[in-house]
């Protein structure tokens, strides 16, 4: 490893973990919702996350949930931090067996994390499938999310974390590599894929944003339903979006002093965001959600996070096109859904196109075994095009 590069090992102190059960115990919650309704259904969450399943769930991180255990499955990844543009970048670093292995960068994005890929990165890395393709596989927490140092300044935005990418990746001995993201993660590997495609042999995303002023002419009844289904949410559901991209410090002090406002302020998009009916627990374990939760709570993240938005909200470059080979798959829950013929117009070599019959925003914990194949399949596709 470069002298550059330095091991990391995650920890957290008993006194922090202490400190947030205490205060988990001593939770002022609010009253009831006056939706509140007793039947399963998407309904009950109309006001936000409902008080029975936030309480339930806050019993249970206070009295049941080990953070030693995903602290432990961190470190046996391995883990690594360097300094890019004065700034720590935290990493996880899992290289493959395989000698004929490509390089793989895996970007996380908003209200998630590197805990988003924990579980994948082994069989990506040296899969049961001998046939299957391998990577090296490195995972960075964005900057000012988990184990990275949080921004002093302005300036980190998705242009500056594309190349700070392309340096960590190179410090790794990787010139050239595969990318994949969702979320924050799927508009930086687009970014890698327009600006770099010296060092880029193609990308994976499930985050594929059209250039602005397409018109819906010619589409398909369900690539309408898509478009409609994308501009409600942006109306309707996306005022965390527009809180974190206005006035991030003030939500932040929230995030960062209360684990119940973080926890609901999180888990009410785990909830609107994945393939389920009335809960996230659906798909997604209590644990694997608290893991994510658990991680910004103890590394202090929540104001530092969200100011990703007030860095790059809608700052995608309309006329930033994508020629290296692409994979996209398009979640049936997703938030943004992109009509194949709309996104030709950014990405300009498409070799796969995916539209999985279940799973949301949160693949690879919703559907983390399709989500594994997938990415497999799709890269594979995109390293042959490469060729």
């Amino acid at each position: 490893m470069p002298s550059d590069v330095q091991a990391f090992e995650a920890h957290a102190t008993d006194a922090d973990l202490d400190d947030l059960r205490a205060r988990l115990a001593a939770a002022r919650l609010p009253e009831a919702e006056t939706v509140h309704r007793t039947a399963p259904g998407p309904d009950r969450w109309e006001q936000g996350v409902p008080l029975a399943d936030l309480a339930d769930l806050v019993d249970y991180w206070r009295t049941e949930y080990d953070w030693r255990s995903f602290e432990a499955r961190l470190n046996r990844i391995t883990q690594f931090r360097t300094t890019i543009d004065g700034l720590g970048i935290h990493f996880l670093h899992r290289r493959s067996a395989r000698a004929d292995a490509t390089p793989l960068i895996l970007t996380h994005g908003w209200p998630g994390s590197i805990a988003e890929f924990i579980h994948v990165v082994d069989e990506l890395a040296d899969p049961n499938d001998a046939d299957a393709p391998a990577f090296h596989v490195v995972v960075p927490s964005l900057p000012g999310f988990g184990y990275s140092d949080k921004p002093a300044t302005t300036g980190w935005g998705i242009e500056k974390i594309a190349a700070a990418w392309v340096e960590l990746m190179g410090r790794l001995g990787y010139s050239k590599f595969a990318a994949h993201g969702g979320d924050w993660g799927g508009v930086i590997t687009t970014v890698l894929g327009g600006r770099f495609p010296s060092h880029v042999l193609g990308i994976h995303t499930t985050t594929a944003q059209a250039p602005p002023g397409l018109t819906t002419d010619g589409l398909t009844a369900a690539e309408r339903q898509w478009t409609e289904e994308t501009r409600d949410f942006w109306r309707n559901h996306a005022a965390y979006a527009k809180q974190q991209a206005t006035r991030p410090q003030t939500i932040g002090y929230s995030l960062v002093d209360s684990p119940v406002g973080l926890l609901a302020w999180i888990l009410d998009k785990f909830a609107e965001w994945t393939d389920t009916e009335d809960s996230p627990f659906e798909t997604i374990s209590r644990d694997r959600i608290l893991d994510d939760v658990t991680l910004y709570w103890l590394t202090r993240t929540g104001a530092s996070a969200a100011r990703i938005y007030y860095e790059s909200h809608n700052s995608l470059d309309p006329d930033l096109r994508v020629d290296v080979p692409s994979a996209i798959s398009v979640y049936p829950r997703d938030i943004e859904k992109c009509p194949r013929v709309w996104a030709q117009e950014r990405f300009r070599q498409i070799v796969r196109w995916r539209s999985p019959e279940t799973g949301g925003h949160f693949p690879s914990l919703e559907v983390p075994e399709y989500f594994v194949k997938d990415l497999q399949e799709g890269l594979a596709a995109v390293l042959a095009a490469h060729r």
